[in-house]
C-alpha cells in the first residue's frame, strides 16, 4: 500500500505543479499582454487630463513629474518641459515627426513611448510619457498575483495529498474484498462500505454481488455435480444389478440384455444432451453461429410422428400455415421441437396444442403445473424442476433460442403449462 500511496501521491502533486506553472505562465506572462489595452487606455487618460491646466509658460513652470509636454505656438515656436529630456531621450523635432494621430504610442530604442495632443486656436499642446507606468502596474499585477498562487498552490497540495491518502486506502479497501471475494465469511467481514462514495461505492457494490453471483454459482455447481452423479449412478447400478443376476443365472440373458440397452439408451442421450448444451455454449462464446431462414412446419410434423406413438392417448393438434419461416438453423430448430415435445409426452394427460401466429410458437399441454417455487428456473441446466426432477431439454431449448435472438416463458394456466416463443425484443 505504501508504494500505491507514493506513486499515486507523486502522481497528483506533478499534476498540481503543473497546473500552477499553467496559471503563473497565464496570469504572470499572457494576462498582462491581455490587459495591455486596458493599461494604455488609463495611460491615455493620464495624459489628456492635466493638459487642460497648460499653458505658453510652461518653460517657465516647475513640472516635475513623470510626464513631459510640448507646446507650439501660433507663430511654430517649440516650448518643452524641464523635465522633457529626462522621460525621452529624443529631440523635440524627432517626437512631432513620430506623432501622427491625436494619440497613440511609438517606439524608440527599444522603448515605447505614448502621447496624447489637444490643439486650441492653432495652439497645439502634447503630453508623452514612456512606458514606466505600464511597466509597474504589470509589476504590481504579478507581485499581487504570485504571492496568491503560492498560497493557492500550498491549499491545494495540502488537499491533494489529504485526497490521495483517502483514496488510496479506499483502493486499499476495494483491494481487499476482491482478494476475499470467494472467502464464507466475506459478508461478515465487510458489513459496511468504509467511507466510499460515489463511483467507488458502485465499484464496492458490483464487488458484492460479484460474490453473491460466485457463491450461487459455486452452490449450483455442487448440486450440478450431485444431480449428474446420481442421473449417472443409476443407470450404471441398473447394468450393474442386472450383470450380476445374470452371472448368477437368476435372470435371463435375452431380458437382461434389453434392460441393459435400455439403460445404455438412456446414458447415450444423457451424454448426448450434455454434449450438445456445451456446443451451444462455444457457438455462443466462439461467434460461430450463422442463421438462415428455417421451414418449421416440416419439422413439427415430423417430430409430432416421432411421439404420437409413445402415448396413443394424448391428442395432438397442430395449428400452422403450410410454410412458417423464422430464423436460425434447422438442426437447432429441430433440437428444440424434439426437446420440448419430449418434455410434454412426459407430462400430458390427454392433450398436446401447438399454435403459430403473429410469429409466435405456442405449445401447451394438459399436464400437471409447475410448482411456483421453481417455474423461473426450469430452464436452468441439472436444477430440480418438475416433480423434484431435472434435465437438460428445457435448457437446450433456452439456450439455443436466445443463440437465434429469440426468447422463451413458460406459464401456468387453470389447467396445465404454456411455453411461449416469440423473437426477442
Amino acid at each position: 500500500m505504501k508504494n500505491l500511496r507514493h506513486n499515486l501521491l507523486r502522481q497528483l502533486t506533478s499534476i498540481g505543479i503543473i497546473i500552477f506553472g499553467i496559471i503563473v505562465i497565464s496570469l504572470g506572462l499572457v494576462l498582462p499582454k491581455v490587459l495591455l489595452p486596458v493599461y494604455e487606455k488609463n495611460i491615455y487618460n493620464y495624459l489628456r487630463n492635466p493638459l487642460d491646466f497648460v499653458d505658453s509658460e510652461i518653460g517657465s513652470n516647475e513640472i516635475l513629474t513623470d510626464v513631459a509636454y510640448i507646446f507650439i505656438t501660433r507663430d511654430d515656436n517649440t516650448i518643452i518641459s524641464e523635465n522633457f529630456f529626462q522621460i525621452i531621450d529624443l529631440e523635440p523635432t524627432q517626437v512631432l515627426a513620430s506623432i501622427n494621430d491625436d494619440y497613440g504610442k511609438f517606439r524608440y530604442k527599444a522603448n515605447t513611448y505614448y502621447f496624447y495632443t489637444s490643439g486650441e486656436d492653432n495652439v497645439s499642446k502634447i503630453a508623452i510619457t514612456d512606458g514606466t507606468y505600464i511597466n509597474q502596474i504589470e509589476r504590481d499585477v504579478v507581485f499581487v498575483i504570485f504571492p496568491v498562487l503560492l498560497i493557492t498552490l500550498l491549499i491545494v497540495l495540502a488537499l491533494i495529498i489529504s485526497w490521495a491518502r483517502r483514496l488510496v486506502l479506499n483502493i486499499y479497501y476495494l483491494k481487499d474484498k476482491v482478494a476475499n471475494i470467494d472467502n464464507e465469511e466475506y459478508m461478515k467481514m465487510y458489513k459496511s462500505d468504509y467511507h466510499l462514495d460515489d463511483e467507488l461505492n458502485a465499484l464496492s457494490k458490483a464487488i458484492d454481488e460479484m460474490h453473491i453471483a460466485l457463491k450461487t454459482q459455486e452452490d449450483y455447481k455442487n448440486q450440478m455435480y450431485q444431480n449428474l452423479s446420481h442421473e449417472f449412478k443409476t443407470p450404471l447400478t441398473v447394468m450393474k444389478s442386472y450383470i450380476e443376476a445374470m452371472e448368477d443365472g437368476v435372470l435371463s440373458k435375452e431380458k437382461g440384455i434389453a434392460v441393459i440397452e435400455e439403460q445404455v439408451l438412456k446414458l447415450e442421450n444423457k451424454v448426448y444432451s450434455l454434449l450438445y448444451l456445451n456446443k451451444l455454449n462455444y457457438l455462443k462464446e466462439g461467434d460461430n453461429y450463422e442463421e438462415s431462414d428455417v421451414d418449421l412446419t416440416p419439422i413439427l410434423k415430423a417430430s409430432i410422428e416421432k411421439f404420437k406413438f409413445e402415448n396413443p392417448n394424448i391428442k395432438w393438434e397442430l395449428r400452422a400455415k403450410d410454410k412458417e419461416i423464422f430464423k436460425g438453423t434447422f438442426d437447432m430448430w429441430e433440437a428444440i421441437v424434439d426437446n420440448m415435445l419430449n418434455n410434454f409426452i412426459r407430462y400430458a394427460d390427454k392433450s398436446i396444442k401447438i399454435v403459430i401466429k403473429n410469429d409466435e410458437i405456442t405449445f401447451y399441454n394438459d399436464g400437471p403445473t409447475i410448482d411456483e417455487s421453481v417455474i423461473y428456473e426450469v430452464f436452468t441446466p441439472y436444477k430440480k424442476g418438475i416433480r423434484g426432477k431435472f434435465g437438460l431439454g428445457l435448457s437446450i431449448i433456452k439456450k439455443s433460442l436466445y443463440l437465434m435472438g429469440y426468447d422463451i416463458d413458460v406459464k401456468n394456466e387453470k389447467k396445465g403449462v404454456t411455453f411461449r416463443i416469440k423473437r426477442s425484443i
